[in-house]
Formats: structure tokens, sequence, C-alpha cells
């Protein structure tokens, strides 16, 4: 089982992270997606989602 660990960084008055590049090994990266962050109360797990972006494009 593949492990990642990132930090938490302050940003006024919310809170941020980094994805890992593994994590978007499989992704177009001429597109545009937004993340979802996923929580199962019963599996007490969190779990993310890519979804692109529909006609948007990177420049």
């Amino acid at each position: 089982m593949a492990e990642f660990r990132r930090k938490l960084y302050r940003r006024g008055s919310s809170f941020e992270t980094t994805i890992p590049m593994p994590l978007l090994f499989a992704l177009d990266k001429s597109k545009k997606y937004n993340i979802v962050f996923a929580y199962d109360e019963e599996a007490n797990r969190w779990y993310i989602k890519f979804e692109g972006q529909e006609g948007e494009k990177k420049d």
C-alpha cells in the first residue's frame, strides 16, 4: 500500500495542501480539473476524485 503525507498550510482564515504528483499521473495535463474530497463516515476515510471541467483547456 502506498502512503502519502502532506503538510497543511495556513492561508488567511483557511488551510490548503498540495496533491502529490503520483496521484496525478493518469490525468491529461492539458485539461483543468476540480478535485472533490469526499468523507465516508462509516469507514472514517477520505477519498479524492478528479472531475474534468467541460470545455476548458489550460493555457
